[in-house]
């Protein structure tokens, strides 16, 4: 009761300064709920950011250790080694390319050639086969 009395006798502009402040009290909480949340986004994003940067940076420094370790071979003499996959990988290439030939020139070469030896008659001829007695 005591509570409720005291509410009661303060002036408007108390009231109306007390309710601003409770309407600022709940933005403040909503724009940091916001912000927090703003916040969170902006972390996870970052940390892909990052994994892909930290990626690109792995592979360059792969890269530039391979390249440094062939540089100093090379200062030192030593010739680099064969690319033996791509080697293999080119005879295999081959050898199914000779092999696709040889298979199409055996096709070609087994071609049935009575169909080619047809003999045509010439009606008009005198002497033909075709000519019959009239």
């Amino acid at each position: 009761m005591f509570g409720t009395n005291l509410l009661e006798r303060r002036s408007k502009p108390e009231r109306i300064a007390d309710d601003a402040w409770h309407h600022l009290v709940s933005a403040v909480h909503t724009a940091g709920d916001n912000i927090r949340d703003t916040a969170r986004s902006a972390r996870h994003s970052s940390v892909g950011l990052a994994d892909d940067a930290g990626d690109l940076m792995g592979s360059a420094a792969d890269e530039a250790r391979r390249r440094a370790t062939r540089a100093f071979d090379a200062l030192a003499g030593r010739r680099p080694a064969l690319p033996w996959t791509l080697l293999i990988s080119a005879a295999l290439v081959g050898a199914a390319i000779g092999w696709a030939a040889g298979t199409a020139a055996r096709a070609a070469g087994s071609h049935d050639r009575s169909v080619d030896d047809i003999e045509f008659v010439d009606v008009e001829r005198s002497d033909s086969p075709a000519e019959t007695d009239r």
